[in-house]
């Protein structure tokens, strides 16, 4: 086996003992690179078919791009979705910054979905290498039936051991993706064939969305709401030429989204707490 056949079995591995020990679950999907490929490896993990509703809180804010991608592949794929519109920003926290006010809507929305349909666990596409706070995650994460988070309480997983009985009412979050970089997943999107947003690949910007790139060469290699997320220089407009790129950058892969930012990064692990992924 070499590298991302030892990630995938590692990811196929947790998705089967996931839906084994946990009754009642969903997977969120938020149309990026890291989603797209859970759900690659789900239905290689099920035979063809992702058998669990895939959740999307939809803030109305999402590029056209994404809103294309996802009404193509909800049907190709023939997924279960679910797709609420988030609560408003006046329903957020007033203290938070803007790009954060606008991430706790989707917060506020899943914490509805996941009253209304009593889900018992929530499967999402976090890696290690993202962000600080998330490195700090488990791949079985409990939570409160809230969905908040205790960074202090988490079981040990040592050796692929994994913790999957919990007391009655404990909400569980599952990160196949833990272990992946974002390199890994380049790698395997090129050799799985797996579907990205156009918006991933560089192509020459000029006014966007009330910025003016005059003309620059420019890709995303993160995707968030419009207005939250910006594009960043660059001439990869392969997954081949993405994949070089990334083997020699030495810019934050969140550099583009606000909330990637070191001056946010109390209100991150704070909305973290409150169940943000």
């Amino acid at each position: 086996m070499n590298h991302l056949d030892k990630l995938e079995a590692q990811s196929i591995y947790i998705f089967r003992e996931a839906f084994n020990k946990i009754n009642n679950m969903a997977m969120l999907w938020s149309f990026g690179k890291d989603s797209n490929v859970m759900i690659h490896l789900a239905r290689k993990a099920f035979f063809g078919k992702v058998p669990f509703p895939l959740i999307h809180v939809d803030t109305e804010l999402e590029f056209p791009e994404v809103y294309a991608f996802r009404d193509r592949y909800v049907e190709q794929w023939n997924i279960q979705f679910i797709g609420p519109v988030a609560p408003p920003i006046e329903a957020t926290d007033a203290s938070l910054p803007w790009a954060a006010r606008v991430a706790a809507r989707k917060t506020l929305g899943l914490k509805e979905v996941l009253k209304a349909h009593h889900f018992n666990g929530i499967i999402t596409g976090i890696r290690r290498d993202e962000e600080g706070t998330r490195a700090k995650e488990r791949y079985f994460s409990p939570r409160d039936a809230e969905g908040n988070w205790d960074v202090k309480d988490q079981p040990p997983e040592f050796w692929d051991q994994f913790m999957t009985d919990f007391p009655p009412g404990t909400h569980v979050r599952i990160h196949p993706l833990l272990h992946w970089t974002e390199l890994d997943i380049w790698q395997y999107i090129e050799r799985e064939q797996i579907p990205i947003v156009p918006l991933y690949l560089a192509k020459t910007y000029g006014e966007f969305h009330g910025r003016n790139f005059e003309g620059k060469s420019m890709r995303f290699r993160s995707l968030g709401e419009i207005g939250i997320t910006w594009p960043l220089e660059s001439t990869a407009d392969t997954i081949e030429k993405i994949i070089a790129e990334l083997k020699v950058t030495k810019t934050s892969e969140r550099s583009g989204r606000p909330m990637g930012k070191d001056e946010d990064e109390a209100a991150f692990e704070k909305l973290r707490a409150a169940g943000y992924m």
